[in-house]
């Protein structure tokens, strides 16, 4: 096999001067797939073709040679290379395109080429290569010992974020953005295991002075203090990495990346990668995208508001000011009846997606029926901001102020671009009449070459007598007349033989010729005058990037608003309220999710949740499948969807301050990672322990189940009385371990609660319902029994439960293991010491007397009385 290298390493001159070109390029990019634009083909060689045969089934074959070496080739065709890009992306691949940039008609030797654009996971921007629901993000990361500095954009939308956290924070802010791909320098040895694609930099990429120079030129600051990044180097030093990558990939400027946003730490609802990953947000534990919270409540009329929505779910608002003013703006478009949400959504449907437009727009590579759309989105931004004109809710009333119409861009796309536009640029079809004087005329010429051919043809055939005599074009051979060859001695002397055929001839005049040559140049010069006007549309229309990304964030955010409005009216939700008191409380609250996936007839059974100050920990019981888990996640999700923004599943919801949402429900292997079931379980419990405040919301369900029986519950106990006494964080703590229930004797803030069963002979019927104080069994026999165990198992099982029970009567284990776990913690907490105790400790028994030693006894004796 012959590699790129091995080709390479001969003297440039041994090869052909198509592959000196080539391999000229691909020395810039050895490590990427490099699409090598030939006539209407996309060619790989050598190494690269033997990849892409292998990964896109494509045909390997051999051609020719260069310096002595066979040249194998792969391709694919230039109109077809967007589903070719969208496949290699998806298997995590970088490609480099190549195009010609020489003219075929005046270039000696192979066509001049250079690299147009390089697309890499993170980079993507055309509509044929992105999920229209989910954003895109490229990601850079800059690690020192005490922060991690991110910075990520989205390439498509030019939103650019930058944030510090600790290291120990890294995973989850990592787990929140979601980028596809991720820049770090090559000297990086990544403590975590990304999804995304790696892409290593050299470390001088990340030099932070140099960033900060290179950003300043970018945005036309002489510093950065404006964007509030004072102090953020790490931070910084990525950004510059990201911005200078991102150019690279375009080989462009960025004009849509018009602001540098920073995030802190503060600003979201904390949560870590197992509390996302176990509410289900964006996808089920088995990594589907149904069903789920973003599935359930994604009834956007745009891909804008779906793409926020599944931002908004990541990036619930600590403060409680941004989800309540959403929760004003969702009352606004309620209280009149549905109307003005009726209006809204209807006006939202069919709007293009403006926010990717607005970023292919400013990298210039907008197609014709992009800028259609836009022209026709933005005729519909006065209807869509009519309902919104006499509002009362301040967010409404700055979103009717953000959808004002552009009236230059609307008017320069009316005039430019025609009502349904060629797809693409190249073919032509796309410029409007009346727009340019030059290009009318030579369009008119063209348009007018059919009426003229067809005259041309009637005074042949009368001037020659010939009845069939044909006047016709073809791109090979262009203009001519074709007389079949029974009529050939009747041409004129005056015909010129153009090409001979089986049974005819074809000729050309001289006033065909004329006309050839002035219709053929109008054509090209046509063309060449359509596509310099199209450039000229886009480079006018980066004056209004700014406010199309305004727009089209105005019509993400009222698509959300008006989704959100609308499950509220379809699913019964409430407006929640926020406290300033701490606590939690929920009546009639139900798990959206499990709701929408009940069938007709079928009734969820809504439950209680209340936490306050002195009520901080809720210790359920009850039998397997009795609902604890879903009891445990509805609370979870209802916090959650308040804190985004939503109305939320239940009759009445108040919330105190939250700062985080941890949850450990749930049990799975972690074999790559080297951990077992119950490793994970406690890994995920250690966080918990680690980092939840007074203001955080855990769930822990099942902990110690891994492990023996007494072990698990020794660990159960003692996590739970830490949470209790050390995190003070507000708890649902389900578990097995009924003995656990004892502990709301000695501690004020745990209260016991169940979900009850009931028994029907040898079948179980789950209630569902959550009751104050501590259940009576678990049922986990009955629900093997449904589970499909083998009816003998199950009546085994049964004999063998009551022998334990008989055995537990005359030797109650687990009480006095309780007990002794009672005393032991007593112990632990340190108790005052009883003075009868300190003097016997300060006692030297080998040098007292006799009566001495008499003396100390009665000593002790008169302590303990």
């Amino acid at each position: 096999m012959h590699t790129n290298q091995d080709v390479a390493r001969g003297p440039e001159a041994a090869h052909t001067p198509m592959m000196q070109q080539y391999l000229r390029i691909k020395a810039q990019h050895p490590d990427l797939l490099l699409f090598y634009r030939m006539g209407d083909f996309y060619e790989l060689f050598f190494d690269d073709a033997e990849k892409a045969s292998r990964l896109l089934d494509i045909t390997l074959t051999t051609r020719g040679q260069s310096a002595g070496q066979p040249i194998k080739m792969a391709g694919v065709p230039y109109h077809a290379v967007e589903q070719y890009l969208a496949k290699l992306v998806r298997l995590g691949e970088s490609v480099v395109i190549c195009e010609q940039i020489g003219d075929p008609a005046t270039s000696k030797g192979p066509v001049e080429r250079a690299v147009a654009r390089i697309v890499t996971p993170g980079t993507l921007t055309d509509a044929a290569l992105l999920d229209e629901k989910r954003d895109t993000l490229l990601l850079a990361l800059s690690v020192t010992r005490q922060l991690a500095g991110l910075a990520w954009i989205n390439l498509a939308s030019g939103d650019f974020r930058v944030c510090e956290v600790a290291p120990g924070k890294l995973a989850a802010t990592l787990e929140r953005i979601r980028p596809a791909e991720i820049i770090v320098p090559e000297s990086l040895v990544p403590s975590f295991a990304p999804d995304a694609v790696l892409a290593r930099r050299p470390d001088w990429h990340f030099d932070s002075e140099t960033a900060q120079r290179e950003l300043c030129a970018h945005f036309g600051t002489s510093s950065l203090a404006g964007f509030g990044t004072d102090g953020l180097r790490p931070a910084i030093a990525a950004a510059g990495a990201l911005l200078r990558y991102a150019q690279a990939t375009q080989a462009r400027a960025l004009p849509h990346l018009q602001a540098l946003i920073v995030e802190r730490d503060a600003t979201f609802l904390g949560m870590d990668t197992a509390t996302r990953r176990n509410l289900e947000l964006t996808e089920t534990l088995r990594g589907q995208p149904a069903p789920t919270l973003y599935s359930l409540l994604d009834n956007c009329s745009t891909a804008m508001g779906s793409r926020l929505l599944r931002h908004a779910l990541h990036h619930p608002w600590r403060d409680p000011a941004i989800p309540s003013a959403r929760h004003a703006a969702i009352a606004m478009l309620l209280d009149d009846g549905g109307c003005t949400l009726r209006e809204l959504r209807q006006s939202l449907r069919g709007l293009a997606d403006i926010e990717r437009i607005a970023g292919r727009i400013a990298l210039f590579t907008a197609r014709p029926r992009d800028l259609s759309s836009l022209r026709d989105s933005l005729h519909r931004l006065d209807p869509l901001r009519a309902p919104l004109a006499a509002t009362a809710a301040p967010m409404l009333a700055e979103l009717h102020a953000q959808l004002t119409t552009p009236a230059l861009a609307l008017d320069l796309l009316s005039r430019a671009i025609l009502p349904e536009p060629a797809a693409l640029i190249r073919d032509g079809g796309v410029i409007a009449g009346g727009f340019d004087t030059e290009f009318d005329e030579l369009r008119t010429l063209n348009d007018n070459c059919g009426a003229y051919l067809l005259a041309i043809e009637a005074r042949e055939r009368e001037r020659t007598g010939i009845a069939n005599l044909k006047v016709e074009y073809n791109r090979v051979h262009g203009f001519y007349i074709e007389v079949t060859n029974a009529n050939a001695t009747k041409v004129p002397d005056d015909y010129r033989r153009r090409q001979t055929l089986k049974n005819a001839e074809r000729y050309l005049t001289p006033e065909l010729k004329a006309f050839e040559d002035k219709a053929l140049s109008a054509q090209e010069r046509a063309l060449t005058r359509e596509k310099l006007l199209y450039e000229g549309v886009l480079t006018s229309l980066q004056a209004d990037l700014q406010q199309l990304q305004t727009i089209a964030h105005a019509v993400a955010s009222l698509d959300l608003l008006a989704g959100f409005a609308e499950s509220a009216r379809l699913r019964n939700y409430c407006r929640p309220l926020f406290s300033s008191e701490p606590g939690l409380l929920i009546e009639g609250g139900r798990h959206p999710v499990v709701e929408g996936q009940l069938a007709g007839g079928e009734t969820f059974i809504a439950n209680e949740t209340r936490l306050t100050d002195e009520r901080r920990l809720l210790l359920i019981t009850g039998p397997n499948m009795g609902g604890k888990s879903t009891y445990m996640r509805q609370t979870a999700l209802i916090a959650l969807l308040a804190h985004v923004g939503s109305y939320v599943p239940a009759t009445r919801a108040v919330l105190g301050p939250l700062d985080q949402i941890f949850t450990r429900i749930g049990a799975a292997d972690d074999l790559a990672g080297g951990r077992s079931t119950f490793m994970v379980e406690m890994t995920e419990s250690a966080a918990i322990l680690h980092h939840a405040t007074e203001r955080s919301l855990v769930l822990m369900d099942e902990v110690g189940r891994g492990t023996s029986t007494f072990d698990g519950m020794a660990l159960a106990f003692a996590i739970c009385r830490h949470l209790i006494e050390k995190n003070r964080c507000l708890t649902l703590f389900a578990t097995h371990y009924f003995e656990l229930t004892l502990l709301a004797n000695e501690y004020g803030e745990l209260a016991n609660v169940h979900l009850d069963a009931v028994e029907h002979g040898q079948r179980i019927v789950f209630l569902h319902a959550v009751e104050e104080g501590p259940a009576n069994q678990s049922y986990g026999i009955q629900v093997a029994a449904l589970a499909g165990i083998p009816s003998p198992v199950v009546r085994a099982a049964r004999r063998q439960l009551r022998e334990f029970e008989q055995r537990a009567s005359i030797n109650p284990l687990q009480p006095d293991l309780f007990a002794t776990a009672l005393a032991n913690a007593a112990d632990e907490r340190e108790l005052p010491i009883h003075p009868a105790v300190e003097r016997l400790a300060s006692i030297d028994p080998d040098q007292l007397t006799p009566r001495e030693a008499l003396d100390a006894l009665y000593e002790l004796k008169s302590l303990l009385t």
